[in-house]
């Protein structure tokens, strides 16, 4: 007889394991089934955030997950470096993975990619069909014409140096790097004495970057930097998306009362691309939710996922100054300018929660990119030039 599951969550990456790692701790007895296309969940990523991002539960819940902790960071450009206060969390997928294994055991499904998901069925690509009272799509950012998007697009490399490297916390921007067409900076995380991963990122208006070049990027700082490399461990890829603009009400009929979650569900942080901390708020307000059927399930994430649209609303402006105003091998002068600002402001706005004077200090003040171009970008919300 088949067994019909209270939630079957497709897709075993960050927003769906968080899910299902929270479900476990306050809802053990609800039958969950975690589906994962390939042979391992949740990737080839690191996922990082600030300890502000996090309520002190929240961060007490994925402390068994985390990989790497600093008491601060720095950052740097042309004409500033300055070390920010405030502790910087990352989690490799490796270990997210291996936690997520442990806590599920066999209500994880590997190596079962999925033709077809419904609100309360999925085929499998077999032609197996699953059941359950509702069904949560995490499959990643779904394409669509009602979302404006400029990106964040990186290749990041895990070297084993020959020798320490000396840093003592994470380099979160250097854009003192050749800008190559676009806002360019490296990101660096010190994984141990002697092991680093650097990250070639850059902000342009399409997904694509060109991975050789990055990958000269990332061997040409290491030897700027004095970090002689021994071998890379390995390598992972990404383009986050940076929204500008978008018809919120038309890209909900998109999803056709399909409950949905991280990326899917437009759930980021409008700026940076961090999607952890939205992952985790939304972890916590399904588990409040369930037992639910799809349909109330769908308009629970939905109202969610709009209330996170209508707070990220400064940041999407924010963006179109960044992408449209000025040239782009100058837009680190606009980061430039925001590092310069208070600490409390940086950490609030890292959370996504300026409040209005943090927005009027972000604003005041001769914006670093041409005037009328700054107010033409604040006021467009057409695409990108380029894009359809």
């Amino acid at each position: 007889m088949q067994t019909r599951y209270d939630l079957i969550l497709v897709g075993a990456g960050l927003a769906n394991g968080l899910i299902a790692l929270r479900l476990r701790q306050l809802h053990p007895g609800l039958r969950v089934l975690l589906l994962e296309s390939q042979s391992a969940p949740a990737g080839n990523h690191t996922w990082s955030f600030h300890r502000d991002d996090l309520s002190a539960e929240q961060f007490h819940w994925l402390t068994p997950c985390l990989s790497a902790r600093w008491s601060g960071y720095e950052v740097r450009f042309p004409h500033l470096q300055r070390t920010l206060p405030g502790e910087y969390c990352s989690i490799a997928s490796a270990d997210f993975a291996r936690h997520l294994t442990a806590v599920c055991g066999d209500d994880l499904r590997t190596a079962s990619a999925v033709s077809q998901v419904s609100p309360t069925h999925v085929t499998l690509a077999c032609g197996t069909q699953l059941t359950a009272r509702a069904v949560i799509d995490g499959r990643g950012l779904q394409a669509t014409p009602h979302l404006q998007l400029g990106y964040q697009a990186f290749v990041g490399q895990e070297l084993q140096l020959t020798q320490p490297h000396g840093l003592q916390q994470p380099i979160l921007m250097d854009a003192t790097v050749d800008q190559q067409g676009g806002y360019r900076f490296v990101y660096t995380l010190p994984l141990s004495a002697d092991r680093l991963l650097i990250e070639d990122t850059h902000y342009i208006n399409q997904p694509a970057l060109d991975a050789a070049q990055a990958r000269r990027n990332i061997k040409a700082y290491a030897q700027q930097q004095g970090w002689p490399i021994a071998h890379v461990l390995r390598e992972e890829r990404g383009s986050l998306p940076i929204t500008l603009s978008g018809d919120i009400d038309r890209f909900w009929q998109q999803q056709r009362g399909q409950p949905c979650s991280g990326l899917r569900a437009g759930l980021f942080h409008a700026t940076t691309g961090y999607s952890l901390p939205a992952a985790m708020a939304l972890a916590e307000m399904i588990a409040r939710q369930l037992p639910a059927d799809a349909a109330q399930l769908s308009q629970h994430i939905e109202h969610f996922a709009r209330q996170h649209w209508r707070a990220q609303r400064f940041f999407r402006q924010l963006n179109r100054m960044l992408f449209l105003a000025g040239q782009p091998e100058q837009r680190w002068r606009v980061m430039q300018r925001f590092y310069r600002l208070n600490a409390g402001l940086i950490s609030r706005f890292y959370a996504g929660q300026l409040q209005l004077r943090d927005k009027a200090r972000i604003l005041c003040g001769k914006p670093p990119v041409p005037v009328g171009e700054a107010v033409r970008a604040l006021l467009q919300t057409s695409p990108l030039p380029g894009k359809k």
